[in-house]
């Protein structure tokens, strides 16, 4: 599966802690790894739309839309 970043996503992204954007990159590299990784709760959030969940760690997650 390819993916790829928003500007908007980046901009938002570097505004977080450090932490968090550590935390971000380990899940997007364990996501190419396995996208289903149960670390991961990868997850469709809207039946309408093709809108997937990622945890990244306790208190964040990212949203992505799948295009076919």
């Amino acid at each position: 599966m390819k993916s790829s970043m928003t500007k908007t996503f980046r901009k938002k992204l570097i505004q977080l802690p450090e932490e968090v954007q550590e935390q971000a990159n380990k899940a997007y590299e364990l996501w190419r790894l396995d996208i289903y990784h149960p670390s991961l709760q990868f997850k469709q959030v809207s039946q309408r739309q093709p809108i997937y969940s990622v945890r990244i760690g306790l208190n964040y997650r990212a949203l992505g839309l799948i295009e076919a």
